[in-house]
């Protein structure tokens, strides 16, 4: 399981959706609109799943340290 992360458009630092799951499912998901807190403009940015993607770095990490 990852996080799902879409990219700030006014500072381009990535953000958490708020929405995880493995990256094989969000491929195979249709497209869709949500929006997400952005904590570094403090504002609600709307974007499609298109423009977001799985972060799993930190089961990777969260492994290699077991």
């Amino acid at each position: 399981m990852g996080k799902i992360m879409v990219r700030c458009p006014q500072t381009g630092r990535s953000i958490e959706t708020g929405m995880e799951m493995d990256a094989a499912r969000f491929q195979r998901m249709p497209v869709f609109f949500s929006r997400a807190y952005c904590p570094h403009c403090r504002i609600y940015h709307e974007w499609f799943a298109a423009h977001a993607w799985v972060d799993e770095t930190r089961d990777r990490e969260r492994i290699e340290l077991a």
